[in-house]
């Protein structure tokens, strides 16, 4: 019997630069359940090629109330994608 991997539908947000790259300012992903910054990154990446590659390098991830940098950081139901911001 094959195994049976449960998902979970992650609502990504992009903020600035993140939505002009992404040509969007939001999206939707099926991730498998525990899934991590480094598993949006990974799904992010395949699906908007180089240009949001180069955002995501520098970005910080919005989870809950947590900013969060660390790939191995388990995500909840929605992530943003926060670029650096200019100005104060």
């Amino acid at each position: 019997m094959p195994s049976v991997v449960e998902s979970v539908t992650v609502d990504v947000r992009y903020f600035a630069g993140a939505a002009d790259a992404a040509g969007t300012t939001q999206e939707s992903y099926d991730l498998r359940v525990g899934a991590t910054v480094a598993d949006v990154k990974s799904a992010l990446r395949g699906r908007h090629g180089q240009k949001l590659n180069r955002v995501l390098d520098v970005a910080v991830f919005l989870i809950g109330d947590e900013m969060v940098r660390d790939d191995a950081y388990p995500v909840g139901s929605r992530v943003d994608v926060l670029p650096p911001f200019a100005g104060g």
